[in-house]
């Protein structure tokens, strides 16, 4: 219809008229976004660690009844420093050693980028495994509210780790730890891989742990959260991961899953699921529609949108393909019917805080719980021993930490 404007004037018009249109459609699918998803005010907000300030991005944050005297307690790190919340209140904090340097001399001043909790020395609690240049632990003492905690390394070689997760690997009944490493040759020894450890038979004297690269190199642009378990049936647990990529991060932007061999320690197979996902961060295995075939669940954390790959032929289908920057995501069944929903948190404060009602055969409804929230961490437990799912969030942008009590009985 422009084709009787001047060429100079095509020239100016129709690229700025495409810009337009382009931001109109943005602007049109947002919109029904936030009308889709109606606001659940019923979700009751808690604040533990408040923005003072002070605090600066608060990345991960992990929780157990670290003292066994019944209720949630709660370990978060940022500042350069591991800290402890009593529960059920969390005002009373402990402020555990500060992170060891890494393989430059510096620490880590924001805190670490992931943790989780294992039982690294098998004396019936739960120790602190922390990454982000490196990775360490800290030994949960006999008075975790009074005794000093022990930092002892577990790996330098290990650089840029985004999540360290737990399970049985090789399948002797014990637990390993599995942590990524995804900077590249310049930065790491272990460039653009994924690991596991097995945790020495002496881990207060060893040292260093010896990982196994079962992922060597393989793993390029920027590899981020991983997901655990066995997806094609052989008995044999798999990994799957994603890799947010950008000008930077080259061979990323990609999906997909290691088919464990026979020997554990041998070399992965890796199975690609999508390779155009820009801002790639998080998967996970689960059964969402019910079927028997392990799915994916995923998101993309750099980047827009919440994703499920349908098992066993791994068919993609967008559930949400809006949300921005949906750094945290988890599954759990939130509405206590029997099925797999999914929570995701957005990154940027521009973003929502959204779980996605599921119907039992993978079709999703999207509910905000909360807006102007960041998070980069996000887990689903019984905070209040009520018996149901609810969430808990490291803030990152938002300097804070934060819990929601879920109102479905």
């Amino acid at each position: 219809m422009f084709d009787n404007l001047p060429a100079n004037v095509q020239g100016i018009y129709l690229p700025c008229m495409r810009v337009f249109l382009v931001m109109l459609y943005l602007s049109l699918g947002l919109a029904s976004h936030r009308a889709a998803c109606g606001d659940e005010s019923s979700w009751t907000k808690h604040v533990v660690q408040t923005s003072d300030g002070t605090s600066g991005q608060v990345n991960t944050v992990v929780a157990t009844d670290i003292n066994k005297d019944g209720n949630v307690d709660l370990l978060a790190s940022f500042d350069g420093k591991v800290i402890l919340y009593r529960g059920p209140e969390w005002q009373e904090t402990v402020i555990l050693p500060e992170m060891p340097a890494d393989q430059t001399g510096r620490i880590a001043k924001r805190g670490c980028i992931h943790s989780t909790l294992m039982d690294v020395d098998q004396d019936g609690d739960l120790d602190y495994v922390g990454s982000n240049r490196m990775l360490f632990w800290l030994e949960c003492p006999k008075k975790p509210f009074t005794d000093r905690w022990i930092c002892r390394m577990i790996s330098l070689d290990v650089n840029g780790a985004h999540c360290v997760i737990t399970g049985d690997v090789d399948r002797d009944g014990r637990l390993d730890l599995i942590a990524n490493s995804w900077r590249d040759q310049n930065a790491s020894k272990i460039p653009n891989s994924i690991t596991w450890f097995t945790v020495p038979d002496s881990p207060l004297t060893c040292g260093v742990w010896k990982p196994v690269v079962f992922a060597d190199g393989d793993a390029p642009g920027g590899n981020h959260y991983m997901g655990f378990g066995d997806v094609n049936g052989d008995k044999r647990p798999d990994i799957a991961c994603g890799a947010k990529g950008g000008p930077q991060l080259a061979g990323g932007e990609w999906f997909a899953w290691w088919e464990q061999p026979r020997e554990p320690r041998g070399r992965w197979t890796k199975r690609i699921l999508s390779a155009s996902e820009p801002g790639a961060s998080n998967i996970l295995p689960v059964d969402l529609d019910s079927d028997g075939a392990v799915d994916f669940v995923a998101s993309r954390g750099h980047g827009r949108g919440v994703l499920w790959f349908r098992g066993p032929s791994f068919q993609k289908t967008e559930i949400d393909e809006l949300l921005d920057t949906p750094h945290s995501l988890a599954v759990a069944d939130v509405d206590q019917d029997h099925d797999v929903d999914i929570v995701a948190c957005s990154a940027s404060l521009l973003g929502a805080l959204v779980w996605y009602e599921n119907d039992g055969k993978g079709r999703f409804q999207a509910h905000v719980v909360d807006r102007q929230q960041s998070s980069y961490d996000l887990r689903l437990l019984d905070m209040d021993n009520d018996g149901d799912s609810d969430i808990l969030l490291a803030g990152h942008d938002s300097g804070n930490i934060v819990w929601y009590c879920n109102p479905h009985k």
